[in-house]
């Protein structure tokens, strides 16, 4: 079970690191206006770094430094969670992003993504 764990997160962190540069526009309206300065920047860093930590995953030698790496990348994504709920209603292309939604991110998902990077890690 692990194994398919460990490649289903490779590919998960793959994909979405890859979509920072495929859909750059969807990230932009998640950044609070303090960091809207440097979106861009933080767009395709936050893609190579999931990219990266996915290839990471893949070897037992880097295999640890990477689930700490996505742990340490999650929890920097905090803010743009808090950002989110404190929006409201708002549209991410055709995806309404509600409230509701951002919490379940914030205290189900989030904590779910860094207990999985966590067992992941050995």
């Amino acid at each position: 079970m692990k194994p398919i764990l460990l490649y289903l997160m490779v590919v998960f962190y793959l994909f979405a690191g890859y979509n920072h540069f495929a859909n750059p526009r969807f990230y932009s309206p998640l950044l609070p206006p303090y960091l809207s300065q440097w979106k861009d920047l933080i767009n395709v860093i936050s893609g190579i770094a999931e990219i990266l930590l996915a290839i990471g995953l893949l070897f037992p030698l880097t295999r640890t430094f990477a689930a700490y790496g996505i742990i340490l990348m999650l929890l920097a994504f905090i803010p743009a969670h808090i950002y989110m709920i404190q929006l409201g209603n708002f549209k991410i292309g055709k995806f309404e992003m509600t409230p509701i939604i951002g919490w379940i991110r914030l205290l189900i998902i989030h904590p779910l993504l860094i207990g999985w990077a966590w067992w992941i890690k050995n």
